[in-house]
């Protein structure tokens, strides 16, 4: 039976009992002699490292969700422990702690292992880059996934994706920011290519994971700071410092979060194993995404309403300028050596096909919606 219509025909459930099948031959278990049917052939106990706060809101808890996803698809046959940053390894550290199998897995954002390839870049997030549904099209149906396989192989891992916060805000000033002119000597959070973008424009970009953002805020340490959007930002309570918060952020414009397995561990799971994994990654992907779409909504209204948060929006010339830079630094980031061009092409190719789509597609709607609103109020 192929495989995938055996999927739609009869459900995960139906299916775990055919992979299962499968991997033993068909033959019957010690477990199925004993009126039970088995799902794997043994117990695993997992160790996560992630670059977030623990049980933080979208991301935290999302990779707590994974987890508790896998252990219930396996029938407790997978335990994945969750440790937050810090824990067990630094945020930063975690990529390093599952290439050298300190850890099986890790949940993070791609774009904080660019000292190993500016390659990586391109599987989290770039400057003008694209869009969620964009970003799941090209990884899934357009080479994504195989050039990213072949670049975390390089150091032993297994990558997926697993989340997505969606388009993000442009970040929280001390002051306003009226023309590009008032970047200069600006001290700005912002990681990866975006923080290159700012450096181009005369800021000084500071990388910080999610946890020492609001001390350095409070301290006077940054001028301003992107983190995610409006419900991540509201709960690191960012309103209590500054009252600045812009959109929208052509940093991360579809911030994909990523799941990455220690290659060994990996390549000794079963078929069956490899199937849960790979479900449950898909699941969380989607979740997230609608999770933080409800929540930023709401969350928004609530900066703004409670606390008094002054939303602007950069203006076109400080818009265009950021374009202009943006194409540079990520042409050169696509330049690197053979892969990142491999992965640079290939990226391009996916963002201009959802770029000319989405304009009579989404952004046509969205026109219309937005007309037909307007004439009804």
């Amino acid at each position: 039976m192929d495989r995938r219509r055996m999927l739609r025909a009869t459900g995960f459930a139906g299916a775990a009992a055919f992979l299962a099948a499968c991997d033993s031959g068909g033959g019957k278990s010690e477990a199925d002699t004993k009126g039970a049917p088995a799902i794997l052939g043994k117990k695993r106990n997992l160790k996560i490292v992630t670059t977030w706060p623990k049980n933080f809101p979208g991301l935290g808890t999302g990779v707590e969700r994974f987890a508790k996803r896998v252990n219930d698809m396996s029938s407790g046959q997978i335990t994945i422990k969750v440790y937050a940053a810090g824990e067990l390894v630094g945020a930063l550290g975690a990529f390093d702690a599952v290439s050298q199998g300190k850890a099986d897995m890790y949940h993070g954002a791609e774009y904080y292992w660019q000292g190993k390839s500016p390659a990586f870049n391109f599987f989290a997030a770039v400057p003008m880059g694209m869009i969620a549904s964009e970003m799941n099209s090209w990884i899934r149906f357009g080479g994504g996934q195989e050039l990213w396989d072949e670049l975390s192989g390089k150091f032993n891992v297994k990558p997926f994706m697993c989340g997505n916060s969606g388009v993000q805000m442009g970040g929280w000033f001390k002051n306003e920011i009226n023309s590009i002119d008032d970047f200069q000597g600006l001290r700005i959070r912002m990681p990866g290519l975006g923080g290159e973008v700012m450096k181009r424009i005369g800021a000084t970009p500071v990388t910080k994971s999610g946890g020492e953002i609001f001390q350095a805020l409070s301290q006077g340490n940054i001028d301003a700071t992107e983190w995610i959007g409006p419900w991540n930002d509201l709960a690191f309570g960012f309103q209590t410092i500054v009252k600045n918060y812009y959109y929208p952020g052509i940093h991360e414009p579809g911030s994909t979060l990523s799941l990455g397995i220690n290659l060994d561990v990996w390549n000794d799971m079963s078929q069956m194993e490899k199937a849960i994994i790979q479900a449950a990654a898909d699941a969380e992907n989607d979740t997230m995404l609608a999770e933080f779409n409800i929540n930023n909504a709401r969350s928004l209204d609530t900066l703004i309403s409670e606390h008094g948060v002054k939303l602007h929006r950069f203006s076109d010339d400080i818009l265009r300028k950021l374009g202009e830079v943006s194409a540079e630094v990520v042409a050169e980031a696509g330049s690197a050596d053979d892969l990142s061009k491999r992965v640079f092409d290939s990226f391009n190719t996916a963002r201009s096909n959802g770029m000319k789509w989405g304009a009579i597609a989404e952004q046509a709607f969205a026109a219309a919606r937005d007309l037909a609103t307007a004439k009804n109020t």
